[in-house]
């Protein structure tokens, strides 16, 4: 909302001396976001005068068309002989009355004036135009003509109104009253402590049944149409220089002197109007919602097909209008046009101005779905005072008859739905509990009447909240408008005293290793969406019986392409991926903690609880039913190569081995032994594919997958070929290893090694001969490591090498070498039990 100070001023006696930063400043102070202050008329200086254009003379011996104009400036030349002045517009002619920068003048820009000759003749001065003057758009992109009636050599500064600061504000949805001059004049007047003239005060005549009749089919979307008549108006009539002003100074462009009049009213007072051509109107004027498959012609000249839900204006043929958002062109005010022959001006004479509240969610759906946002909109999705239409009626015929020479019909019809006004109970010490200073109950109930409220009770107020406030509905409400008023920065400054907490709960305590450790083994961390759509859950190759095909769909999610919540994290791990691969970085390992949204129980919609009261247990429970499970997991993906080729050495490209490390990794900062297996589980390649499993409470639980994903998945999201990708369940390894984490022991005595290399077939996994190892060592045994996996004519087809070191120490003497060989043997015994190993070369 633009806000001239000129105009403001007509509504709030400002003090001489303020300033457009003065007024600013109280604004943001009263919580209105007032974003900047325009300096209208910067750098201009006159001499800036009406001037008369006697003779015209066409210069044609130049490429381009140009006039040698002589025009009266009257004594402001200081000779009062006329001008000579060189212009090449063509939107005036001998007679006319038009603005002319004198020699030494400045305009905009630092355009200086001065004498100068130019296409042989000498130019003193210039005919300007809107634009040259810093005006905005008045449409006509031409010289300004000015209407006959304007003496020669009156100061233009003064008549144009050039000088002027504009106030643009930011007004947020609550504040609605401020598209108005007279809701931004109010927040002025009470920030300032002065009165106000509220331009909405007019005598308006009661109701009769003379008026234009009025159907309303839809009382809900439509609660209040009041209709008068204007008849008699002058075709010819313009728009005073200060109308069109005022309206170029909030961003406005003059158009005709009817439409003018109602856009003018609807920034006074906040009230959008229409006005109908009355004589191109048929039957009453009625208002309904549209039938599917309407179409209406709009202002805008564009055909729209309306909508069931859309609040539409009509007459007999059908919609004229699109309540609320835009008029239809077969009703729309004929601009001035006089006849060739005669030169009579012909136009609008009969005017019926509609001034209507409608439903202010109707009318956003309906601009949003048309995708045509107008000023009248904007004003009524944010709430329109219902009780200003007739005085905003009223204000608009007395401009016209005031402006056009028209005639007010007697007739005023005004179709209004019964309501009562609207009431909030209130404890007095309310704002001083919210804002945690004592007001007092003479200050809440001040503040509470400037705003408009009428206030009565002592300690338990009764508060009547004003027409053009329907963003006040309850106590807090009324809270905020004591605190904004008396002063946001008033507030004193205090820290919350938070109860003395118990610091990370183990579960944050494990999700920050387990980052921590796979940033230290060189994986990135990615943050993606928890959205995902039922495409990327076929380019997973999920069967359709699979849990993870299971989803909570969003009622309103950002994309209908990714409209339900994640039940795995690969997907956006793999997106980034691709994303980063297709930009130049092939070698990649990422990873991702978060939680993933299982459905359980029974499929519902989750019921909001209230917020004035605890919930019942009822309530809680029910919203518990519905809520989905969301586990935390960890997943990891990687591409290209794991270690880099240099000096060093050859690099080595990423496998599936990688992946089960990173396993191995979370696993190891949760505390708890892994039992890796060969599985077959999707997204993975049926070979290559390892399963996780934890103990929990005696039984073993599967926690987890990894290895290379399957070659139709890479090709489905567009990965690096033999990409790799691991993911846990986060909780469930928490569960295996409830309680603190226990630290390794430390042994001051010497450590004994022993090396064993097994002889066993190509099936077996290394996993279950290292879990063989390791039980039958004992508790002497510290470590075990594979370092060797051979393959080779000498072993055998079918069979292969696996080499172990295992170091064994005891915490409280030196193992001798015949301890260490028995635990070693026992460890080979049970390995050769299980897995049927043998000892390579034995």
């Amino acid at each position: 909302m633009r806000v001239p100070l000129s105009w403001l001023g007509e509504y709030v006696d400002l003090p001489a001396t303020e300033t457009g930063r003065d007024v600013q400043a109280k604004l943001v102070s009263a919580g209105l976001e007032v974003e900047t202050v325009e300096q209208l008329g910067a750098g201009l200086t006159g001499p800036l005068v009406v001037g008369k254009v006697l003779t015209i003379e066409e210069l044609t011996e130049f490429k381009k068309p140009i006039r040698f104009c002589t025009v009266d400036v009257g004594p402001a030349n200081g000779t009062g002989e006329p001008q000579e002045i060189i212009c090449g517009a063509r939107n005036f002619a001998e007679g006319d009355k038009v603005v002319v920068a004198l020699p030494g003048a400045v305009l905009p820009g630092d355009f200086r004036i001065a004498e100068r000759k130019t296409y042989g003749r000498v130019s003193r001065g210039m005919i300007c135009s809107g634009d040259e003057l810093g005006m905005g758009d008045d449409g006509s992109h031409g010289i300004i003509v000015l209407p006959p009636e304007h003496e020669v050599g009156t100061d233009a500064t003064v008549l144009l109104e050039l000088y002027d600061e504009v106030l643009d504000i930011a007004v947020t949805p609550d504040r609605g009253y401020c598209l108005s001059m007279r809701g931004v004049a109010r927040e002025a007047a009470i920030a300032y402590g002065l009165p106000l003239r509220d331009p909405a005060l007019l005598d308006v005549p009661a109701p009769n049944s003379y008026g234009y009749p009025i159907q309303i089919s839809d009382p809900m979307g439509c609660d209040r149409f009041t209709a008068r008549t204007v008849v008699g108006l002058e075709p010819e009539a313009r728009s005073p220089i200060w109308l069109q002003r005022r309206l170029q100074k909030a961003g406005m462009r003059p158009i005709s002197l009817a439409v003018d009049v109602t856009n003018y009213v609807m920034l006074e007072l906040g009230q959008p109007l229409h006005a109908y051509d009355r004589t191109r109107l048929d039957g009453p004027i009625g208002v309904r919602r549209a039938e599917a498959g309407e179409k209406i012609t709009t202002l805008d000249g564009t055909v729209r097909v309306l909508d069931a839900a859309d609040l539409v204006i009509t007459d007999n043929r059908g919609p004229i209008g699109i309540a609320g958002v835009m008029g239809g062109a077969n009703t729309e005010i004929a601009d001035p046009a006089a006849d060739p022959e005669t030169g009579i001006v012909s136009g609008t004479t009969e005017v019926v101005i509609e001034a209507a509240h409608f439903d202010a969610i109707s009318i956003a759906r309906t601009a949003r779905r048309h995708k045509l946002s107008s000023e009248a909109s904007k004003r009524f999705e944010r709430g329109v005072d219902p009780q200003a239409a007739a005085a905003a009626a009223q204000r608009c015929v007395d401009l016209l008859v005031l402006l056009a020479g028209g005639t007010a019909e007697a007739g005023v019809t005004e179709v209004v739905a019964p309501s009562a006004p609207r009431t909030i109970t209130m404890p007095a010490n309310h704002p001083d509990k919210v804002a945690g200073v004592a007001y007092g109950r003479e200050t809440v109930v001040r503040r509470l009447q400037e705003v408009g409220c009428d206030v009565y009770g002592q300690d338990e107020l009764v508060v009547t909240v004003p027409s053009w406030r329907p963003d006040l509905n309850e106590p807090n409400d009324l809270a905020e408008e004591v605190i904004r008023l008396e002063g946001y920065e008033n507030l004193p400054s205090t820290l919350p005293k938070p109860p003395a907490g118990r610091g990370l709960t183990e579960r944050q305590r494990l999700h920050r290793r387990v980052g921590r450790a796979l940033a230290g083994a060189g994986y990135v961390e990615a943050l993606t969406y928890p959205f995902i759509g039922e495409q990327a859950l076929d380019h997973l190759g999920l069967d359709e019986d699979d849990a993870r095909r299971r989803v909570v769909t969003l009622v309103n999610p950002l994309s209908d392409e990714e409209p339900a919540l994640r039940t795995t994290l690969l997907p956006g791990l793999l997106g980034a991926l691709r994303r980063n691969d297709s930009r130049g970085s092939h070698d990649l390992a990422l990873f991702e903690t978060g939680l993933v949204f299982r459905p359980q129980g029974r499929p519902g919609v989750a019921v909001r609880l209230p917020v004035d009261r605890r919930p019942t247990d009822e309530e809680i429970a029910g919203v518990n039913a519905v809520l989905p499970a969301q586990p935390r997991r960890v997943a990891v993906v990687l591409a290209g190569a794991r270690e880099q080729a240099g000096w060093w050495g050859k690099g080595r490209p990423s496998d599936w081995a990688d992946a089960v490390e990173a396993g191995r990794t979370v696993a190891a900062e949760a505390g708890v032994e892994l039992h890796i297996s060969a599985d077959r589980h999707a997204p993975w390649h049926p070979g290559r594919c390892a399963a996780f499993h934890v103990e929990i409470d005696g039984e073993k639980v599967l926690v987890g997958h990894a290895g290379e994903l399957h070659p139709r998945v890479v090709k489905a999201f567009g990965l690096p070929a033999r990409s790799c990708a691991m993911e846990m369940d986060l909780d469930l390894l928490a569960r295996a290893n409830e309680g603190p984490v226990k630290a390794p022991r430390i042994s001051s005595f010497p450590v004994a090694t022993q090396d064993v290399a097994l002889v066993v077939a190509t099936d077996v996994p290394a996993a279950e001969v290292e879990s063989a190892l390791r039980e039958g060592a004992g508790e002497l045994l510290e470590s075990i490591r594979l370092f060797d996996v051979y393959t080779g004519d000498q072993l055998g087809e079918g069979k292969k090498s696996l080499a172990y070191a295992l170091k064994f120490r005891a915490q409280d003497r030196t193992l001798t070498v015949d301890e260490a060989t028995a635990a070693r043997d026992a460890a080979v015994t049970l390995a050769s039990t299980r897995t049927g190993a043998t000892l390579r070369g034995a």
